[in-house]
Formats: structure tokens, sequence, C-alpha cells
């Protein structure tokens, strides 16, 4: 707390000097933060500060700020519309190419085109690469800025190259080593490169067992490769498997977190990424599932009606509808958010991981069912002095589960072989569906028992 009420002091004393133009008194104090601190005193600014900000600030420094902006979250169209595209074209220069194809992605493609028309031929070339491929794959996320040497050097005259591309490269902890014609050999860590004799031949040297993605490769697969290996880079190779650009460990943090919002949103039915909607536009983006998943739960009333004269024969059936239902509707999510995990981590068998998957969720079903069944019959019969409508519903209980379980493993399969994403709309879809199924079951077996009851 103590560091963020001095960091907002230091806010209004930065401020302080912007406002009296005191240039080399505000440099000193502004470059003296830490990176992450000068993006958040940039985005504090009023469009009148931020025109004295640009007079005071190299190109150069501005990028090192724009770099850090995730286009998801910050919204880079006022500041471009504040700047001449010329200044724009600098900044993009100096900006790391994946980090600068995604901010202009998100402009108008008459104003991307004008920077790109500005900034220099070759990074230019780079940055129209990588928008060029599918958005979440590797090419979308990987950056063009990094060290690679070839095969046949001296870690002399490698130590050289390094020397002169590491101010470019995003990261230098790894070193690739291509052929003459740009293909992927292998790999040499800086460490190796430091503790070996400068006469030793590259070839020598270097792993040629090596991670490497398809630059189709989707993101998501990409962020199991980080996680199972612990790597800080993973090269990116085209089809001839020519070296095209790196995917680094800052830039899988930020798929991780976008994966994380966007399965979390799916099983709430709810897009939980832009907390900034007014009540209109946050209204107009839940209403469509709402009102679909209205229709489906008119399918649950229609059969609480059809079954209204079982009720008036036994009344005592009302009291644990909603018992049933909710209880079938928690344990039916529980498996989907169990088969949405599986899928995403599943193994190279395929056909083999499905298979284990639902036979293991209908054997889980079966035993929380029974438990539960068990559980709910001896309170049942209990509390209303009654066996027979305790074992209806604690049979009625255990086909529910049993049945829920099994639904929230076959759906998401479902939705993936039709093209979907697992997760989207699986929370509210398989709570809907254990409504409707587990009244048709409830209310079926408990005919069964009707003349008991009473």
């Amino acid at each position: 707390m103590n560091e963020e009420i001095n960091f907002e002091k230091n806010f209004v004393q930065l401020k302080e000097l912007l406002k009296n133009n005191e240039i080399n008194e505000f440099r000193e104090s502004f470059l003296n933060h830490h990176l992450y601190d000068q993006s958040r005193f940039f985005l504090s600014l009023d469009p009148v500060e931020r025109l004295e900000f640009y007079n005071l600030m190299s190109p150069k420094e501005i990028a090192d700020i724009f770099d850090l902006f995730d286009s998801d979250d910050i919204d880079i169209n006022p500041f471009v519309d504040e700047m001449s595209k010329e200044y724009l074209g600098e900044i993009f220069d100096s900006i790391y190419s994946d980090n600068a194809a995604d901010l202009l992605a998100n402009l108008e493609p008459e104003t991307m085109k004008e920077i790109l028309d500005s900034m220099d031929a070759e990074e230019s070339t780079e940055v129209k690469r990588i928008l060029h491929y599918d958005d979440e794959t590797a090419g979308a996320i990987m950056t063009t800025e990094f060290v690679s040497i070839v095969a046949n050097q001296t870690v002399r005259s490698a130590m050289t190259v390094l020397k002169a591309q590491a101010e470019e490269a995003e990261t230098i902890y790894y070193v690739y080593v291509i052929d003459s014609q740009n293909r992927l050999l292998g790999v040499i860590s800086l460490r190796a490169l430091i503790t070996s004799h400068d006469d030793t031949l590259i070839s020598d040297i270097y792993n040629d067992h090596i991670i490497k993605l398809d630059v189709n490769e989707d993101q998501e697969k990409i962020a199991q490769y980080f996680r199972d290996y612990d790597l800080l880079a993973i090269p990116v190779v085209d089809t001839d498997n020519k070296l095209i650009g790196i995917v680094t460990v800052d830039d899988i943090i930020d798929v991780i977190d976008e994966e994380a919002a966007s399965d979390y949103s799916g099983l709430a039915g709810v897009d939980t990424e832009d907390v900034s909607q007014n009540p209109w536009q946050a209204a107009s983006k839940r209403l469509p599932w709402l009102i679909a998943l209205l229709f489906l739960g008119m399918g649950t009333a229609s059969l609480i009606n059809h079954f209204d004269s079982l009720v008036s024969k036994a009344s005592i059936l009302a009291v644990f509808i909603s018992l049933i239902t909710g209880t079938a509707g928690n344990a039916g999510t529980q498996s989907l958010a169990v088969a949405v995990r599986r899928l995403a981590i599943r193994d190279e068998d395929k056909k083999n991981s499905l298979m284990t998957m639902i036979l293991s969720e209908l054997i889980t079903g079966l035993i929380t069912g029974l438990v539960t069944g068990i559980t709910i019959f001896i309170v049942v019969s209990i509390w209303k002095h009654n066996m027979i409508l305790g074992i209806a519903v604690g049979t009625a209980m255990f086909c529910a589960i049993t049945v829920a379980n099994l639904a929230g493993s076959l759906i998401p399969i479902l939705m993936e072989k039709l093209g979907f994403d697992p997760a989207v709309a699986s929370g509210p879809f398989i709570s809907t569906m254990s409504d409707l199924t587990s009244v048709f079951i409830y209310f079926n077996i408990a005919s069964l028992f009707i003349h008991y009851f009473n």
C-alpha cells in the first residue's frame, strides 16, 4: 500500500514537471522508473498532457512503452490520432514485430496501411508477414527478432554475430543454428557459446534435438509445449523447415491468460473479458444465450406440467424436484469442467483418450450417484417416515447424477466434433439439460411407486 501511495505521489511530481516544461528534470525522473511504471504514467495522462509528453520523448522511448501494451486491453486509437504518421512509423519500427502486428491489427485498415507505409521497408515487411497468419497460431504470435548463426562458423565468429544482433533480438537465451538455406538445424544456449573455445565449430556443439513449431500450430497447443518442456522460447518453421520466427514465454503468458478467460467465459455463458461494458452492451451479449436456454428450459416446465396429475395424487413429490435437479446440475457441471480440461491436455492417442475419459466419468457418476442416492434415501425415509418414498427419491437421484455425469463428458466431445470450442456455453447448457433429464427420470421412477406414497 505504501508503495502505491508513493507511486501516486511520483505521478503528481512528474506531471508537474511536464506541465512546467522542465525537460531535463522530467526525463531524468521519468526514465529512472521501471518501464511498467512508465506505461502506467503514460496511460494516466490526458490528451493535452500526452501532446507535451510526445515533445519530450523520442520515438524509441515511446516504442518501449507501446511494447508493453496488450491490444486486447488497451485501445491505442486515441494515441495514434494524436501523432503524425511519420512519427508513428518511427515508433513502430522500434516495436518488436509481434507486438507491432497485434497493435496495428486493431486499427482501421486505412490507418494501418499509412503507418506500415511510413515504417522502414524491412520492418514493415516483417509485420505484414505476421499479420498474414491466422489468429491464435504460432505465426500470429511469433516475433521475427531472434539470433541465428550458421553451423559451419566458429564460436568466435558466432559471438561477433551475437553481439551485432543482440540489441534487436527479443531474447538471446537461445541461439538458433541454420544452414545456408535458412533451414533450422538445432539450437545452442548462450551458456554453451560463452564456455566453448573460440575456434570450436558450431556444428560440433549445437543440439539437434529441438522442439519446434509449425507456423500454423494452435496457440493453446504451444502453451502446453512451454509448460511441458520449461522453455523460454520455441522456434517457428514453415513447411520447408525454414526458420521464420520464435515464440517467447512472455507471449505465452498472455495466451494462457486469454485461454483461461475464454474457457471461464464459455463455462459461464458470458463474456468475462470485457468488464467495462455498459449495462446495455452487457445485456445484449448475455440475452441470446439466456433466451435460447429459456426455450430449452420450457421443456422442463412442459414435463412437470405433463406429470401434473401425478403430483396432484402425491403432492410430496413436488418437494424434491429442485433438490434432484440442482444436485444433478452440480454433478453435470463438475463432469463438464473435468471433461473440458481433459480435452485440452489429452494424449496423442485421441480415440483411446476419449473412451477412457467417458468410461471414467461414467464410473464416477455411478459412484457419486450411488452414495448420494443412499444418503437421500436415509434422509427422506427418516424425515417423512416413508421408506418407499425414500427409495423413489434415492433411485431418481442415483440415475439423474449418473446421466448428468455422462452428459457432462459427452457434450464437450460433441461440440468439439461439430467444430465448436468445447467450453463455449457448455456450463449453462449442461445445467438446463440436467434439469430436463432429471425431471424426466424423477417422475417416471416416482410413477412406479405412486400407490405407496399415501
